[in-house]
């Protein structure tokens, strides 16, 4: 299905140079009859995904829906919602995909605070998002805010003509590079999540970046199982994937059992997912007889990947190539090739191009050359512009131009990069700092540990303390004294947990992310439990 540029567009304005609605298009003028989305089987070519793109895009302008406005969306991975983005990259417009895992509550809270003008929603989530409109609204109502319009997201909503007119109407103008294209959410797992603004030029840079060191072919085939709320779900081979003309299969969720029959049937050639993902998988029953060769870029992000799992991907003839990057990054800030991981077990890699970063000395701030252990701060056109509404939490996180990671890596002689910690997990006892990391590492020494999480916990005497929680081996007979004793031959005495708490799991974020702030939830009430126990103590004693 073919569709007419000239009479969706005005011939006489252009877009920006960078801008990523032109990437549909010219993909499509060339390759119309080639598949762009294979979504649970059911087939998109680019001539089609484009037509419906640009049909929906002209909806939007005739509604009144332009370049200023956000488009927020609560929807699962799906062709409609492929559509919804590429009709807002046409019209100016910013996409705001919204977690459908979140609570009715935390739902209805980033609706405040986006301010959408127009809220499309997928029928699968309808009953949330109708709970978390009603609680906007009323939250609205109270500030004196203008709540935005609603529609249902596909062929029978919005691209059937279904679409409200806006509340406020803007005119049309044409796209630039510095219009938002992306607003993601982030998981809020130290406060509230902010809005990350990533604007088209944002995108197109990293998917540069991307394609000149981890590049894909025409003859890929991408299979994208992340969340589409989150920036990976675009950013990291699905953007490239319909900028190159290859093809996305396209997963509502992750099930490892259909994520190993699809790599087989599809014959997937690319793949990025977290290390949790990669376990999952490695450990399915389907594992050992699934054909997994025509895998050639399977990406790993989110956190590092254990050594022996990668070793488990290795012998099944699949090189895992290492990934670092965080949201307001674009993501895409470090790699590794998957040639160099078995000579540098745990390190994330080198820039990416058109990136650059640096290690800065954590307390002065000043930069550190060679071998050095620091803050990672990163510099490149693919940085944000900003936290949505949040000028102090954008001050923060930029410094003369360099965006602040948060995170404590080390560099070595050759340029390469390893995560050692997140800064704001690093705490502080009896005025020595102390990384959850190096914590964790220790206590999973011990053959019966399964997995370890620390948390820092405020302290009267030693200012913080560090409580960890640990899953055992399946049946094993394992107590928190003798955990405290394995740490103690491991470790310096200011680095032992005060408390060792065994645990079923680790609870996790929406992409499998350790989620420290629960833990941190948990070992305070741990904390003050042991406290109250004690004060009982000595009531008793001094009463006898």
């Amino acid at each position: 299905m073919m569709w007419d540029a000239e009479a969706a567009l005005d011939p006489d304005v252009e877009d920006g140079p960078h801008t990523i609605g032109r990437w549909l298009i010219d993909r499509s003028a060339t390759s119309p009859e080639r598949i762009a989305i294979d979504d649970r089987g059911v087939t998109t070519d680019y001539g089609a995904l484009a037509a419906r793109a640009v049909a929906l895009a002209e909806r939007l302008r005739r509604a009144g829906y332009a370049a200023g406005d956000r488009v927020a969306t609560v929807s699962g991975n799906s062709t409609d919602h492929v559509v919804a983005f590429f009709a807002c990259a046409l019209t100016g417009v910013a996409f705001v995909p919204l977690s459908w895992r979140l609570t009715t509550r935390e739902l209805a809270d980033v609706l405040v605070r986006s301010a959408p003008a127009l809220v499309l929603i997928e029928d699968e989530h309808a009953a949330l998002a109708g709970e978390a409109m009603r609680a906007a609204t009323a939250s609205a109502a109270n500030a004196g805010d203008q709540m935005p319009q609603v529609a249902a997201l596909g062929t029978t909503g919005v691209e059937a003509g279904n679409l409200p007119s806006s509340r406020r109407p803007r005119s049309w103008r044409p796209v630039r590079d510095d219009d938002p294209l992306l607003v993601i959410f982030t998981s809020g797992s130290e406060a509230a999540p902010k809005g990350v603004v990533l604007t088209h030029a944002n995108c197109f840079w990293n998917n540069l970046a991307l394609a000149q060191a981890l590049p894909l072919r025409q003859d890929d085939v991408v299979l994208a199982m992340l969340p589409q709320f989150h920036v990976a779900a675009w950013n990291c081979q699905p953007l490239l994937a319909w900028w190159t003309g290859a093809t996305v299969v396209l997963e509502r969720s992750f099930q490892p059992a259909r994520a190993l029959r699809l790599i087989a049937e599809r014959r997937v050639t690319a793949m990025m997912g977290v290390p949790t993902q990669y376990a999952m998988l490695a450990a399915d029953r389907e594992w050992e007889c699934t054909d997994v060769t025509s895998l050639r870029l399977a990406l790993v992000g989110g956190a590092t990947m254990p050594t022996a799992l990668q070793q488990a991907w290795t012998e099944r003839g699949v090189a895992l190539t290492q990934g670092y990057g965080l949201t307001e990054a674009g993501p895409n800030v470090l790699h590794l090739p998957a040639a160099e991981a078995a000579d540098a077990p745990g390190a994330v890699g080198r820039p990416y191009p058109h990136v650059t970063v640096r290690v800065v000395d954590a307390d002065s701030g000043l930069p550190l050359e060679g071998e050095a252990t620091g803050e990672l701060w990163v510099r490149g056109p693919s940085v944000f512009a900003g936290y949505l509404g949040d000028e102090n939490a954008t001050a923060r996180a930029l410094s003369g131009g360099w965006l602040r990671s948060g995170d404590l890596v080390a560099r070595d002689a050759e340029g390469v990069y390893r995560i050692v910690d997140r800064l704001k997990d690093i705490f502080i006892s009896g005025g020595e700092n102390v990384a959850p990391a190096e914590v964790e590492h220790a206590l999973c020494l011990h053959p019966l540990v399964v997995a370890a999480a620390v948390v820092g916990v405020p302290d009267p005497v030693w200012g913080e303390r560090g409580v960890a929680f640990v899953v055992p081996a399946a049946g094993a007979a394992l107590s928190g004294d003798e955990l405290l004793a394995h740490a103690r031959r491991n470790l310096a005495a200011f680095k032992v947990p005060v408390r060792i708490e065994l645990v079923d799991a680790l609870p996790r974020s929406t992409i499998d992310k350790l989620a420290r702030s629960r833990l941190r939830e948990q070992a305070r009430a741990l904390m003050a439990q042991d406290r109250a126990g004690e004060r009982d103590r000595t009531t008793k004693e001094v009463s006898r």
